[in-house]
C-alpha cells in the first residue's frame, strides 16, 4: 500500500457510544472470567449476609426488647454477629479476588496498548505528543478498567440488590413498598439527564490531561535549554494555562456530579421520609409493629444504596467512555506494512545493492519531499548525500527502512522491492546512526547491546574499541555498567555519538545509513569519531548524510540534493570537473559545513 502522511487515514472513530467502549472493553474479562464469578458471588453472599441485619433488628425490638425475652436477647446477638461474620469474610474474599483481577485486566490492557504503539508507523507520532501517548497508556487505561471491573461486581449486584430488595419489601409491606418507590422516576430522569450530558464534559477534562502531561514531558527533556535561557518564568506561565485548562474541565464535572449527586440522594432521602410517615402512621393505628417499621426502613436503605452505586457508576461509565475514545483511537490505527505470510523476507545473504527507481514522496498533499529520485548504490559502496536543509535528504534515507511508504516508484534491495519485503527482515539488515544518538536510560552495556542482545562480552569490547569509546568507557566510574542517564545525559555528544556507533557495529548490518555529527565537537573527538565510522562503513552499503566535506571525498557517489531533487551526482573529481553547484561549494573559503555553503552560495534554484 502506498500512501502519502496526508492521505485520509483512519486513527480511530473520534466517537464512540458508551455502548461501543462497554463491549469492546469487556472482551479482556474472558480469560478471567472465574476471577469474575468469584467476585460477584463473594459480594452477592456479603450482601446476603448482610440481609440479616434488618430482619434480626425487627425481632429483637418486637419479640425480645417489646416481650421483655431476655433468653432470646443473647442468642440473637450471637446470630447478628455471625451475619457481619460472614458479611466481612465475604467481603475479604471479594476484594482480594477483585484486585487481583482488576490487576490482571489492567496488565493485559496496557500492554495491548503499548505492543500497538511499538508497531504504529513513524508518522502517527510524528503527529502526537509524547505526554499525550503516555496519559493515554497510564492514566486513560485506568479509567477505562474502572468501570469494567466495578461494573462487574458493583453493577450486578446493585442491580440485583435493586430487584430482590423491593421484591422483599412487597412481601412485607405492599403499601410501604409502593411508596418507597414514589422517588424512582426522578432517580431515573436523573440519571438520563447526566448520562446525555456527560460525553462533552469528560472528554474535554481528558484533553486538559493529556495537555497538560504533554507539555510536562516537554519541559523535563528541555530542561537545559529552559535554564539556558532563563524561561522559567514563561514555563511556569504556560504550565499554569495548562493547569488552569484542566481544573477549569475538572471543576465543570464535579459541578454537575454537585447537582446530580445530592439531588439523586435527595429523592432517596424523600423515599425514606415517605415511608416514616406512611409507616408511623400505621404503627400508631396499630396494624405495624415498630420492630416491622425499623426492619422495613433498614431494608429500604439496602434498596437505595444500590441505586446511588450505579449512579457512580453512571459517572465512571462516562468518564470511560471518553478514555477508551482516546484508548481506542490508538488499537484502531493502521498498523505499518505487516510481516504477511504474502511479504518474503530478504534472501541471505544481503549483498547491499541498493536502487532507488523514480521515487517520490510527500508528507501531505501540500509538501512534497522527494520528486521521482533515482540512484544505484552497489554493494559496499558509500553514497554520500549533500544539500541545505530540507532538501529531502533525512527523508530519502528513512524510505529505506521503511519508517516512511512512498507515495510513487521503487526501492530494491539486492533486486527484492522493499514494499514486498517483510519490515523485520528489512530493519534488521540496516544500522542507523542519527546525527544526535538516543540512549536509553540504562548502562552503558545495556545500549551498546541493543545493537545485539545476545553478543558476548568479546563483541561488546571489540565493538567498543573498534568504535573508539572502550577507553573512556573505562574511566567511568563503574565501567560498562555505569548509568547515562536520561537520553544519555551523563555523557558528553561525541561519547554518546560513539556508544551509538559501537551499537550499530554490533548489530553487523550489510547496509549503514549515517547522519553525521561530527559538526558539534571538537577536533579531537571528531578524529575519533571519523575513525569508528571508518570502521563502520567497511564492507557495508552506506549512505551518508554528509555535514563536512572533509567526510564525502572519498565517496563512491556525491548526491546533490535540492528541493527533493537530485540536480549532481558524481564522484568528488567528477563534480569539482563539472563546475556546478558543488564546485562553486567546495571552492568557497572557509567552508567546513555543507549547509553553511549552501547558505552563502544564496542558491534557490538549482
Amino acid at each position: 500500500m502506498r500512501y502519502s502522511i496526508g492521505s485520509e487515514e483512519t486513527f480511530g472513530a473520534q466517537h464512540r457510544s458508551t455502548r461501543e467502549i462497554l463491549s469492546r472493553v469487556s472482551a479482556y474479562l474472558r480469560p478471567y472470567k472465574w476471577l469474575a464469578v468469584g467476585t460477584v458471588v463473594c459480594a452477592l453472599l456479603s450482601v446476603g449476609a448482610g440481609f440479616a441485619f434488618p430482619a434480626l433488628t425487627g425481632y429483637i425490638i418486637d419479640h425480645v426488647i417489646k416481650e421483655g425475652a431476655d433468653a432470646k436477647l443473647v442468642p440473637a446477638m450471637i446470630a447478628l454477629l455471625l451475619a457481619f461474620l460472614l458479611r466481612d469474610g465475604f467481603n475479604a474474599c471479594r476484594i482480594l479476588i477483585n484486585n487481583t483481577f482488576e490487576q490482571n485486566v489492567i496488565y493485559d490492557m496496557r500492554c495491548q496498548v503499548y505492543a500497538r504503539l511499538q508497531r504504529l508507523p513513524i508518522h502517527y507520532f510524528d503527529r502526537r505528543a509524547s505526554g499525550d501517548l503516555m496519559t493515554r497508556v497510564i492514566e486513560d487505561v485506568n479509567s477505562v478498567e474502572r468501570v469494567l471491573i466495578d461494573g462487574t461486581e458493583q453493577g450486578t449486584v446493585a442491580l440485583l440488590s435493586v430487584i430482590g430488595v423491593p421484591v422483599i419489601l412487597f412481601f412485607y409491606n405492599p403499601l410501604l413498598a409502593s411508596v418507597a418507590l414514589i422517588p424512582l422516576p426522578l432517580l431515573m430522569g436523573g440519571a438520563l439527564w447526566y448520562t446525555l450530558t456527560a460525553r462533552s464534559r469528560y472528554r474535554q477534562q481528558r484533553r486538559a490531561a493529556s495537555a497538560m502531561n504533554a507539555l510536562l514531558m516537554d519541559n523535563l527533556q528541555g530542561h537545559r535549554q529552559i535554564k539556558a535561557f532563563s524561561r522559567e518564568r514563561y514555563e511556569d506561565k504556560r504550565f499554569g494555562s495548562k493547569a488552569d485548562e484542566l481544573r477549569r474541565a475538572t471543576l465543570r464535572v464535579m459541578r454537575a456530579w454537585a447537582t446530580y449527586n445530592p439531588s439523586m440522594s435527595f429523592a432517596t432521602a424523600l423515599g425514606t421520609v415517605l415511608v416514616m410517615g406512611v409507616g408511623g402512621s400505621q404503627v400508631l393505628a396499630g396494624s405495624l409493629s415498630v420492630g416491622e417499621l425499623v426492619m422495613f426502613l433498614l431494608f429500604l436503605d439496602l434498596f437505595y444504596q444500590p441505586v446511588g452505586k450505579l449512579h457512580t457508576l453512571n459517572q465512571l461509565a462516562q468518564s470511560a467512555r471518553a478514555a477508551g475514545e482516546r484508548v481506542f483511537d490508538i488499537l484502531d490505527t493502521p498498523l505499518e506494512r505487516a510481516d504477511r505470510q504474502e511479504l518474503e523476507p530478504l534472501a541471505q545473504p544481503v549483498q547491499g545493492e541498493v536502487v532507488y527507481d523514480r521515487v517520490s514522496f510527500q508528507y501531505t498533499p501540500d509538501r512534497v519531499a522527494l520528486k521521482e529520485v533515482s540512484l544505484h548504490a552497489r554493494p559496499g559502496e558509500m553514497i554520500a548525500l549533500v544539500g541545505p536543509t530540507g532538501a529531502g535528504k533525512s527523508t530519502l534515507v528513512s524510505l529505506l527502512p521503511g519508517f516512511y511508504e512512498l507515495t510513487s516508484g521503487t526501492i530494491t534491495i539486492d533486486g527484492q522491492d522493499i514494499q514486498e519485503t517483510s519490515l523485520s527482515s528489512l530493519r534488521e539488515n540496516i544500522a542507523v546512526v542519527s546525527q544526535e544518538p538516543f540512549l536509553f536510560n540504562g548502562s552503558v552495556r545495556e545500549n551498546i547491546l541493543y545493537g545485539k542482545l545476545d553478543a558476548t562480552d568479546e563483541e561488546l569490547v571489540a565493538a567498543a574499541k573498534a568504535s573508539n569509546c572502550h577507553d573512556f568507557i573505562m574511566r567511568l566510574p563503574e565501567g560498562y555498567e555505569t548509568g547515562v542517564g536520561e537520553r544519555g545525559v551523563q555523557l558528553s555528544a561525541g561519547e554518546k555519538q560513539r556508544v551509538s556507533i559501537a551499537r550499530a557495529l554490533l548489530k553487523d548490518a550489510p547496509i549503514l545509513i549515517l547522519d553525521e555529527a561530527t559538526a558539534s565537537v571538537d577536533t579531537a573527538t571528531e578524529q575519533l569519531i571519523q575513525e569508528a565510522l571508518e570502521h563502520l562503513m567497511q564492507g557495508r552499503t552506506s549512505f551518508v548524510i554528509a555535514h563536512r566535506l572533509s567526510t564525502i571525498y572519498g565517496a563512491d557517489q556525491i548526491l546533490v540534493m535540492l528541493h527533493g531533487e537530485v540536480v549532481e551526482r558524481g564522484t568528488h573529481e567528477e563534480l569539482l570537473a563539472e563546475d556546478g553547484l558543488y564546485a562553486r561549494l567546495a571552492r568557497s573559503q572557509s567552508t567546513t559545513l555543507i549547509e553553511e555553503g549552501f547558505e552563502r552560495l544564496s542558491v534557490s534554484e538549482p
